[in-house]
């Protein structure tokens, strides 16, 4: 199981559990993966948190995904200053962390980039994509000593808003 992968799973599960909250479903269950894994998650209908435990072969990997699961970032970085975290989603797995934090501030994307780019190269991350998509700015790099990963996006919005989206990938060292 790669972090990566759980983390698109929790985006996929917090959609879910929005649409399950919505609908008034169950708040929680079990099902099986197509690997085989068991899986199991509920949902705090108060506050939408989503939580979910998959145990598989390699070991057990956890998930929490929500407004307000607590940030917990990697040595070196923190969350863009003054911004509002929309939901925040953080992955255990026994080869690694992974962290999907999505924000939104009043600041341009060119500043949120800034920011993160310049945590990310004192933390020894190599930028390796460095983007612009018609306004839109992203950056992604690696840190070779522990194959560690980085992406970030900022997409402007009406006005001065801005939205972004970090995903921080640790291995377990």
């Amino acid at each position: 199981m790669r972090i990566s992968a759980l983390v698109m799973a929790g985006v996929m599960a917090g959609g879910t559990a929005l649409m399950l909250t919505a609908c008034g479903s169950e708040t929680s269950g079990e099902f099986t993966t197509d690997d085989g894994e068991t899986a199991e998650y509920s949902i705090d209908k108060d506050s939408g948190e989503t939580s979910m435990t998959v145990k598989s072969a390699d070991g057990t990997a956890t998930l929490r995904s929500g407004t307000d699961v607590p940030v917990d970032l990697p040595d070196g970085f923190s969350l863009y200053p003054g911004a509002k975290v929309l939901t925040n989603t953080v992955v255990n797995q026994p080869d690694g962390k992974g962290t999907m934090v999505m924000f939104e501030t009043g600041d341009a994307a060119d500043k949120v980039i800034a920011h993160f780019r310049k945590q990310a190269e004192q933390a020894g991350f190599d930028i390796q994509i460095d983007a612009n998509m018609n306004g839109s700015l992203m950056i992604g790099g690696e840190r070779k000593r522990d194959g560690s990963t980085l992406s970030v996006t900022a997409n402007p919005n009406e006005g001065d808003a801005t939205t972004g989206q970090l995903i921080i990938g640790s291995k377990a060292g």
